[in-house]
């Protein structure tokens, strides 16, 4: 009930499940912040109380003794201290935000944000002047001959800050470098499919459908979207619950990640009890918003790498490309280790209950590299380290991926034969070809390509 009294602002975060709650928290610069001016009141209390109350400095010599002028003057001179440095920390985040939306990704900024060092950071900040703030206003309310704990507490946070905001500057600086982004993305990515929903899906997956329920109730109802947005978040145990309940068989129609317009099909469902059930909440555990999320979207931290490759290459940066691919290999291979692809998920009894659209390996390959190749058009030393990453990739993952990672290098130099290219690149090229020919057992169609680019050498 007091939940509606509350601003729009506030009162979505009661209206959303934990994992959205705890992300989208994550994304905001205020909630650590406020932590720390909580605990900055309380620590407060405690200083004034140690001075005033108790009267501390009556117990200690003269030499942590300061006379209330002294005090009231310390205090009043670290205000504007402690304010400049959060002005210039102020100043240095917003470059910093600046500088990754132009150089990098748009879509990097919440990274940034939602770093925990980020984040604490300005809490101490914060902290540190509301701090000195109250110390001014209470010592004048409340004068005493002597104080102790409050000019030597009030010193310490000022070092403190100072400290801080040294830290910060090496922070941003070492944010900003392109490995350490790449890494970092990658690890997201990796947390995403190490996480709990990813591992209770994996959990829930099985190899085959069994009867889906469908012999006798061949049918389905069609359920369409209510609004247009991005899918953020599919509660898929909530789904598989209630499609017990109800004794259905649900299929999803949409993806992850995936933008539907209202009027769009979200859902089918069939079996039994398909006549009586209520369609509005199943509709409220697919949640709908205006932008794409990380909880569950795998190809978004893919997209996001990607992204930073393209950049690279229009910003003549080919090592931060070559990085990049290589981290987005690195991606994929943890995919192909910890995801099994099923599309069948199953409630205790082992009976199928939920149907997902499959993103298959392939898929995600395309993600993460099919944009890169798409941009890097006559980079080939760039398309070279595509070819030499698969090989990586080949090399390390499953070998019932080895098809498919041979047909996108392959389609990856088709429009090579039809353009000049340095003798030098041409060998680098087909070198590492040669070395993804005998790990995915393709010589033959390797040794078809070497002929085209040396009857292509020998025109030119």
């Amino acid at each position: 009930m007091f939940v509606k009294f509350l601003p729009p602002s506030i009162r979505k975060y009661f209206q959303m499940s934990k994992p959205e709650r705890q992300y989208e928290l994550r994304l905001t610069l205020w909630r650590t912040p406020l932590l720390y001016i909580i605990a900055t009141f309380l620590f407060a209390a405690i200083t004034l109380y140690l001075d005033v109350g108790i009267g501390l400095a009556l117990y200690m010599p003269d030499f942590f003794k300061a006379e209330f002028e002294t005090t009231r003057l310390l205090i009043s001179s670290l205000i504007g201290g402690v304010l400049t440095l959060s002005a210039f920390t102020l100043n240095s985040l917003l470059v910093v935000l600046t500088t990754f939306s132009g150089q990098f990704s748009p879509r990097l900024l919440q990274n940034f944000v939602k770093d925990k060092q980020t984040q604490h950071i300005l809490g101490v900040f914060n902290g540190s002047f509301v701090y000195v703030l109250i110390m001014f206003l209470f010592i004048s309310s409340k004068p005493v001959d002597y104080f102790s704990a409050v000019p030597f507490v009030t010193v310490l946070i000022a070092f403190i800050t100072a400290i801080v905001f040294i830290y910060f500057i090496n922070h941003a600086t070492s944010w900003m470098q392109v490995h350490n982004i790449t890494d970092m993305m990658k690890d997201v990515s990796e947390g995403i499919i190490n996480g709990a929903f990813s591992q209770e899906l994996e959990d829930l997956r099985r190899e085959e459908p069994g009867n889906l329920l469908d012999i006798d109730y061949p049918q389905s109802e069609t359920v369409i979207s209510p609004k247009s947005g991005y899918i953020q978040l599919i509660l898929f145990k909530d789904l598989i619950k209630e499609a017990r309940k109800d004794n259905i068989v649900i299929k999803i129609e949409v993806r992850v990640g995936s933008f539907v317009l209202n009027g769009n099909q979200l859902f089918t469902y069939w079996g039994p009890g398909a006549k009586n059930v209520d369609e509005s909440k199943y509709v409220e555990l697919i949640r709908i918003g205006h932008k794409e999320t990380e909880i569950q979207d795998l190809k978004f931290g893919l997209n996001k790498l990607g992204e930073i490759a393209i950049k690279a290459m229009g910003n003549d940066d080919p090592k931060t490309a070559s990085n990049t691919i290589f981290q987005v290999t690195d991606l994929l291979l943890t995919l192909d280790e910890k995801m099994t692809f099923s599309p069948y998920l199953v409630d205790e009894n082992n009976q199928v209950r939920l149907i997902l659209e499959v993103d298959n390996f392939e898929y995600h390959l395309y993600q993460g590299l099919g944009v890169i190749r798409h941009y890097a058009q006559k980079n080939y030393p760039i398309i070279t380290d595509i070819i030499a990453a698969l090989t990586r990739l080949a090399g390390a993952a499953d070998k019932k991926h080895h098809d498919v990672i041979w047909g996108f290098a392959s389609n990856t130099i088709d429009h090579i034969y039809t353009e000049f290219i340095f003798d030098i690149d041409r060998r680098l090229l087909l070198r590492n070809l040669h070395k993804l020919a005998n790990i995915t057992n393709n010589i033959e169609h390797y040794q078809y390509i070497e002929e085209h680019f040396k009857g292509k050498a020998q025109n030119e």
